[in-house]
């Protein structure tokens, strides 16, 4: 364990920012997944709610630097392809 205040105090912000990572990542993998089992479950008006609100989440999660901005696009496109591909 650290004995310089500075190192101190970097190990008690590393934990907080981890903690803040991990629940930011979580909430955009359940997004995610509620997204896909929306679409594997046929209903298209609900599909496209859960779309959107997710498409949030991912710039959310861009703007809080958990994903990459190039990364999230992919997701959209992808998700977006199979939420055309419902009709």
């Amino acid at each position: 364990m650290a004995n310089h205040f500075s190192a101190l105090k970097r190990a008690r912000q590393t934990t907080k920012r981890t903690a803040t990572n991990r629940a930011n990542a979580s909430r955009l993998r359940t997004a995610l997944r509620g997204l896909r089992e929306t679409i594997d479950a046929g209903d298209k008006a609900a599909a496209e709610k859960t779309y959107r609100e997710t498409v949030s989440a991912l710039d959310k999660a861009i703007q809080k630097g958990t994903l990459h901005a190039n990364t999230a696009a992919r997701y959209k496109s992808r998700l977006n392809a199979r939420l055309v591909a419902m009709k």
